[in-house]
């Protein structure tokens, strides 16, 4: 398991005026690597953010541009999963590859505080700032040191980990889906009849779990190839769709009410199958 934690800091409003900008490496829980740089923004400084991050114009004079300095950020991030908390610092990356004209990072990125807006229900609306997180979690910091902030996020990532009990692939797929995953639609919006001319028309399909797409449109889908859509497991119910995340991570009485009923009506010789939604996206994508 390895990903790569940055945090950037700008001179002024304008998101490409980086500054200074700071990355861990994360290998199996443990740091492996850190690396820091004053970044010289060809920019004014904003006494704003100066009295936030310390950091001023004399003290970047003589350090690289965000064109100097592309090389090793390549270096490190290119095709890496690469931590930020919130999109802020995303965002200024990209700004800044557009605004010195060189190319945007290949990587895959992943936002610590969508992934702790999903581990910790608390945290679903408020309180999901680096500072409040790493307070929760026991770690201590240096505030707006963009190493130091780089290593809070991805000590932030590690616990969320721990906590939710999902692997990285799991974290990446849980922060596409909603904070709620239950919450995505009632169960009467969800009830469908399903095209007659389809290829699937007679089955009666039932969703469960975390599903990366929303429910409503998975129901459209599954109606559009002729599945009627119910909002619960019956005897007539011939396939149950279950988030990929709850098929990996859930056993016994941890599965949902409908997953169980399922299994029960399969183990008494009821035609009903039960799939993933990884296998339902290739079902109705094969007709």
């Amino acid at each position: 398991m390895r990903f790569v934690s940055i945090d950037v800091e700008t001179a002024n409003a304008d998101m490409a005026s980086i500054c200074s900008i700071g990355a861990a490496a994360f290998e199996d829980g443990v740091i492996v690597d850190e690396w820091y740089s004053l970044i010289d923004p060809d920019d004014y400084f904003d006494p704003i953010n100066v009295s936030i991050h310390g950091i001023t114009e004399a003290a970047v004079r003589s350090a690289p541009t965000f064109k100097s300095a592309m090389l090793e950020i390549e270096r490190r991030l290119t095709d890496q999963i690469v931590v930020t908390h919130t999109h802020f610092d995303r965002v200024a990356m990209h700004q800044a590859a557009n605004r010195w004209s060189v190319p945007i990072i290949r990587c895959t990125w992943l936002d610590s505080a969508r992934v702790v807006r999903r581990t910790w229900a608390d945290c679903a609306r408020s309180g999901y700032g680096l500072s409040a997180v790493c307070k929760r979690i026991g770690y201590t910091f240096d505030h707006h040191n963009a190493l130091e902030d780089a290593k809070a996020s991805g000590h932030i990532l590690l616990a969320a980990m721990r906590d939710s009990e999902l692997d990285l692939d799991g974290i990446i797929q849980r922060v596409f889906q909603p904070i709620n995953p239950t919450a995505n639609g009632s169960t009467a919006s969800i009830k469908r009849e399903g095209n007659a001319d389809g290829e699937f028309a007679g089955g009666v399909i039932v969703f469960t779990g975390a599903l990366e797409i929303p429910r409503r449109e998975a129901a459209d889908i599954a109606a559009s190839v002729g599945f009627e859509v119910a909002a619960g497991v019956t005897k007539k119910t011939t396939l149950l769709v279950v988030g990929d995340t709850d098929v990996h991570q859930l056993a016994g009485h941890e599965k949902s009410s409908k997953h169980r009923k399922a299994e029960e009506l399969a183990a008494a010789g009821h035609p009903i199958r039960i799939i993933r939604e990884t296998d339902f996206k290739q079902l109705v994508a094969a007709v």
